[in-house]
């Protein structure tokens, strides 16, 4: 998914599950953050403090290096989540390894992660790490049938339109990609195909199955289990019966992500936070921003710089709010995230990722 579902209907979803502004607006920033926070290692201090973060997404690569994408290790965890072929705990997957790593929209997998976030919503960093979940249960729709490593099964041939015609503009696009010479890593065959809310769409894989997409119906049904896993964080219980989107508010954001068919995802992202100003949701009027870097943005707030990519060997000046900053929390959440999936979660699946 892009910029506009992952923070635009994000935040609304935050909302019409009960959340009020500034805290909807901590989950969709970390929400989208995922996508953008693409620099790692340790941040020094004038006054010999220090802090770690990890990233995870790498923006300065794209497809075609296959090897080099295939070498970073945010794939996985943030990403495409492991569906264990479907199956829950404990219950024998009969094919092979790389069945397990499939990415399967709404798996126990992801549905045991939403729980553990809940579980934790005590912590100092709750609301972030809320949000970086959300991002990887909403990409488990999205990204269904693909896997975060380099694997022939990611491999997507005779693409189809939603009429069934071959889909000329993204083979003759694929052609400088080389993706038939290569295996390919996650979606990349594709592009953004399958992060795009209005396409509908199809191909065959790289086992000959032919696949059929509808991701206006999949990012339906993902924002119906967001709201209804953001109403159990809200009363604490993984488990609680609750009721999802309400009926009219459901009926706009079905209509908004089939009818708004920009190619950017940044206009239509642009077209979602003109919509919530508007007061086109029951939660009423709203001025939302998303500013991922630069002046303004979470990490200028705490740590003063204006930078995209950091130097090395850079020296920030430290202010007492640094430990409370969204942008230290969102960091905080992310490792937590991360050491939950591959060292606590997958293991219970029987799966070992690194």
């Amino acid at each position: 998914m892009q910029i506009d579902f992952h923070h635009g209907v994000t935040y609304v979803v935050a909302r019409l599950a009960g959340f009020e502004h500034k805290a909807a607006s901590i989950i969709a920033y970390c929400a989208q953050y995922v996508d953008d926070a693409t620099n790692a290692g340790i941040i020094r201090f004038d006054n010999g403090a220090l802090f770690s973060r990890i990233s995870s997404a790498h923006k300065m690569l794209d497809y075609r290096n296959f090897q080099e994408l295939a070498n970073h290790r945010v794939w996985i965890p943030f990403h495409f989540l492991p569906g264990n072929g479907g199956k829950k705990v404990g219950e024998y997957l009969t094919s092979s390894f790389i069945d397990k790593l499939i990415c399967r929209p709404n798996s126990y997998v992801a549905q045991d992660m939403v729980s553990e976030c809940i579980r934790r919503r005590d912590s100092t960093y709750a609301l972030h790490r809320l949000g970086i979940t959300m991002h990887v249960y909403a990409d488990t729709w999205a990204h269904q049938g693909f896997a975060g490593v380099n694997h022939r099964v990611n491999e997507a041939k005779k693409l189809v339109d939603e009429y069934g015609n071959p889909d000329r503009s993204l083979m003759d696009r694929l052609k400088n990609y080389c993706v038939s010479e290569a295996l390919p890593l996650g979606h990349g065959a594709v592009l953004s195909h399958p992060d795009k809310p209005y396409l509908r769409w199809g191909y065959t894989n790289g086992r000959g199955e032919k696949i059929t997409r509808d991701n206006p119906k999949d990012f339906l049904e993902a924002a119906e289990c967001m709201c209804k896993a953001m109403q159990r964080y809200i009363i604490g219980n993984p488990d609680a019966d609750v009721p999802g989107l309400p009926k009219s508010d459901q009926d706009t954001i079905a209509s908004m992500l089939q009818n708004i068919t920009d190619k950017k995802g940044s206009v239509r992202h642009q077209k979602w936070l003109q919509a919530i100003a508007e007061g086109k949701f029951s939660f009423g009027k709203e001025y939302v921003t998303y500013i991922p870097k630069g002046k303004n943005s979470w990490k200028y707030l705490a740590l003063g710089t204006e930078e995209y990519v950091d130097r090395d060997n850079e020296i920030f000046s430290y202010h007492t709010t640094f430990l409370a900053s969204d942008w230290k929390l969102f960091h905080d959440a992310l490792k937590a995230h991360h050491f939950y999936i591959i060292h606590e979660l997958l293991p219970r699946y029987d799966i070992c990722v690194a």
